[in-house]
């Protein structure tokens, strides 16, 4: 999520090791390093998926389309989101499609090892912030002031958070600044990870069924807000800058304009999986459209593409330019 920075540099592990993908590979293996097939033609494709469900819809249908359209062999890799990175210079990795922000692996991978480069953005907007079940905005209206936020620290506290109020993160591995945020604001409250989205997402629609005291961290687009219309938090304003250094933060996360990255090899190769990255644009009512198919509706990554690209193809049209 990530931030949000949502990004994983928790528990870093070498690409090299056993991480086995979406499509059964193993990262490492022989197979995995995508040889481009010249002429145009598509040959094999190496897309990462890092670990939430909007990701996961971004992905699902750029294979489909990869796959059905173009004829390409895509290997979808789940990895978190630097090791992701780290692949770049390796061929195991062509494609991140969803990245929020990352100025830090920008400088590590496109300036310094020059392994990457920026392919365009996604036409999503990334929010990340603090927010409350609307039934607790409803009943507080000041909850949504930070300024207020000791005021009912109490109320927040749980067995994990140590005598002081909880603040639910979701993904160890998303980066956050919440910890830096409850230090440098002064709040009396505890970072607690719930340890993956789906928990996170649970916790808060428990929360507004049985109007439970949560507080957390949380992001759009998600699918999740069309049914439980969650209240940010305001945070001390946003200015560029201000969160350069992340010891230091004090100030709310930016609006995030999501881009896509591909390894250096791949953009040279001018292939069409490259060409299908690159034009590949959709809206946060789209992604969140398809991440609802898998997530709640509980469809396969090829079902919930195929409904999507069968609902919209001159939106696929466009990318196959």
């Amino acid at each position: 999520m990530a931030r949000h920075w949502r990004a994983g540099a928790a528990g870093l592990a070498v690409l090299g090791l056993t991480l086995t993908a979406c499509s059964g590979a193993k990262v490492g293996d022989s197979t995995a390093a995508g040889s481009k097939a010249s002429g145009g033609k598509c040959g094999t494709f190496n897309l990462a998926v890092n670990p939430w469900v909007g990701y996961e819809a971004d992905a699902a249908v750029v294979a489909y389309v990869a796959q059905h359209d173009l004829g390409c062999t895509v290997n979808k890799k789940d990895l978190k989101e630097e090791i992701a990175w780290q692949g770049f210079g390796t061929g195991e990795v062509d494609a991140v499609l969803e990245n929020w922000g990352h100025d830090d692996l920008k400088k590590k991978y496109i300036t310094g090892q020059k392994t990457a480069v920026e392919a365009g953005q996604t036409g999503n907007k990334g929010v990340i912030g603090w927010f409350v079940p609307p039934w607790l905005a409803k009943a507080h209206p000041d909850i949504t002031d930070w300024h207020n936020l000791d005021k009912y620290a109490a109320e927040f506290k749980t067995s994990e958070s140590g005598g002081k109020g909880q603040l639910l993160d979701g993904d160890p591995s998303y980066v956050t600044n919440d910890a830096a945020l409850v230090k440098n604001l002064k709040l009396d409250f505890k970072v607690v990870y719930a340890g993956s989205e789906t928990a996170l997402i649970q916790a808060y629609r428990t929360a507004e069924k049985n109007k439970q005291w949560v507080i957390g961290y949380f992001y759009e687009p998600q699918w999740f807000m069309s049914e439980v219309p969650l209240v940010k938090v305001n945070l001390p304003t946003y200015k560029a800058g201000c969160d350069a250094d992340a010891a230091k933060v004090a100030c709310d996360y930016p609006v995030y304009n999501l881009d896509k990255i591909v390894s250096s090899s791949f953009a040279r190769s001018g292939g069409s999986a490259y060409n299908l990255v690159k034009n590949f644009n959709w809206t946060n009512d789209d992604q969140n459209t398809v991440a609802k198919y898998i997530a709640v509706d509980k469809m396969s990554d090829d079902a919930a593409a195929k409904k999507w690209v069968d609902a919209n193809p001159d939106k696929v049209k466009a990318w196959l330019k």
